[in-house]
């Protein structure tokens, strides 16, 4: 690769880091719309975790992406003194933890669609105008209903509330939102496992041990994982999601971009490695 095309190469994938990092703001703009019919009388602390969750699992994904961005393509071997290693523990073990919390807060999430009774008495969606309530449009959008829009969203004549909210939503949007949330703790639960992965192979890398059966491993365990991650990408372009699906899509350039990072690591330690002995055999024959 010549000099123009890697720095076209660098400026393309530091401009997906970019736009994930703008996604960060994209998330928090809709749950903060979400939250204040959600909560109406304010946030409990212990529920920002399932009102944010989105907005605070991306902020610290991109920490992480930084992190991996860093040790395996921007930092050599002679940067990693003790005060850059220990910084780099340290940010990714904090990262992980506010990302295992968000994941906590996806399934809390998952639950709150659970936690639903049937609107008894009510037909039709008209006789709540006026009342404040509101219509579940999709996850984490909730329209107010008027008697301008009260026929337009459902002809369903039976509706569910979720607890505690002067919200409605008839039985196929309920089914469609639990879906929404079950993919979104799969999706969540993948990327745990894939980092976890990732992990390993840095650490393997580390220590000269990435190849045979443990390269092999890895590859194989990336093709499945990696393919969840798509099916769940197909999934919300399908419903229409643009937000989660153009996450989602940038993620997998994102990783794709780590991927290789590592690859070109491996190939730059065993070039190093069949250098060596030839060097020492130069060195030995004089």
């Amino acid at each position: 690769m010549n000099i123009g095309r890697k720095r076209l190469f660098q400026f393309f994938k530091y401009g997906i880091y970019a736009l994930l990092a703008f996604n960060v703001y994209m998330f928090w703009s809709d749950e903060v719309l979400a939250a204040a019919v959600q909560f109406p009388n304010g946030i409990p602390g212990i529920e920002y975790i399932g009102a944010y969750a989105a907005t605070i699992d991306t902020a610290a994904w991109v920490v992480l992406l930084l992190m991996f961005e860093l040790e395996t393509y921007v930092l050599e071997d002679r940067h990693y003194g003790r005060t850059v290693t220990w910084s780099l523990h340290v940010v990714r073990v904090l990262s992980y933890t506010v990302i295992i919390y968000a994941f906590y807060g996806y399934i809390v999430n998952l639950a709150f669609h659970y936690q639903t009774t049937a609107l008894t008495g009510i037909s039709q969606l008209c006789t709540l105008v006026a009342d404040g309530w509101s219509y579940a449009s999709n996850v984490d959008q909730y329209v107010e209903i008027t008697a301008a829009n009260c026929s337009s969203f459902s002809d369903a004549g039976a509706y569910f509330r979720f607890e505690g909210m002067t919200t409605a939503v008839d039985e196929s949007g309920l089914k469609s939102m639990r879906i929404f949330a079950w993919v979104d703790v799969i999706n969540a639960a993948v990327w745990l496992l894939v980092v976890l992965v990732l992990e390993v192979d840095v650490w393997l890398q580390e220590h000269n041990r990435f190849e045979g059966v443990a390269l092999r491993v890895s590859n194989l365990s990336k093709v499945f994982l990696y393919g969840a991650l798509l099916l769940a990408a197909i999934y919300w372009g399908a419903r229409g999601d643009f937000i989660d699906f153009w996450d989602a899509f940038l993620w997998l350039v994102a990783f794709v971009f780590i991927e290789l990072n590592v690859f070109e690591w491996h190939q730059e330690v065993n070039a190093a490695a069949i250098q060596r002995p030839l060097t020492a055999s130069s060195d030995n024959s004089h």
